[in-house]
């Protein structure tokens, strides 16, 4: 029986690596899984997954406006699809994460979605909010404060390499402009630096 998981964690805890290493294992065993990542994400090129230990793979890519139940279910048709596989997944959209639920109910296709929990002013990001939600199977990835504690929330680095608490919810960016702490440093604004 298929089921909808969800992998969160705060910034630089390994969620891509995992995400890639899933798809690795299905399409060793000659399945075939599917992969999404959002298109806000950019960085190293328009639907590319890259992890910070340097790992790569092409994926489909979803907009607030991508139903993703749809293009599944045309792609199963097609080719039987084994997994879904979703990066960013906090970027998904109520209506979204509804599809996800329905490909798993209905297509019997196990959804695996990995994404922040949190933004940098500690609000829940939309599709994380509904993935903590209604996902059958909840899974903290664990990554360390600079103190050694359990990192829990992220805190955005302005242009000057300080500390900010303003702007869009949504900036993206890596290890240059975002510092994964704990809850303490997060309401310290301390990143560690002295």
């Amino acid at each position: 029986m298929a089921k909808l998981y969800f992998n969160y964690s705060s910034m630089n805890a390994g969620k891509s690596t995992m995400l890639l290493q899933a798809n690795h294992n299905y399409l060793e065993r000659g399945m075939t899984p599917q992969i999404y990542t959002s298109h806000l994400d950019n960085r190293y090129g328009e639907g590319e997954i890259v992890s910070r230990i340097g790992l790569k793979y092409n994926s489909n890519i979803f907009t607030t406006k991508t139903d993703i139940y749809k293009e599944l279910l045309n792609d199963n048709i097609i080719s039987k699809i084994d997994c879904l596989l979703i990066d960013e997944a906090q970027f998904l959209t109520k209506k979204q994460v509804t599809q996800l639920g329905r490909i798993v109910d209905e297509l019997d296709i196990p959804v695996l979605a990995f994404g922040i929990r949190t933004d940098f002013q500690g609000n829940l990001f939309e599709g994380s909010k509904y993935l903590l939600a209604w996902a059958d199977n909840l899974k903290e990835i664990k990554t360390v404060c600079h103190c050694g504690r359990k990192a829990t929330m992220v805190l955005r680095l302005g242009d000057s390499g300080k500390v900010t608490t303003d702007g869009e919810q949504i900036e993206i960016g890596g290890e240059e402009k975002y510092v994964s702490v704990c809850r303490k440093h997060f309401y310290e604004r301390d990143i560690g630096l002295g």
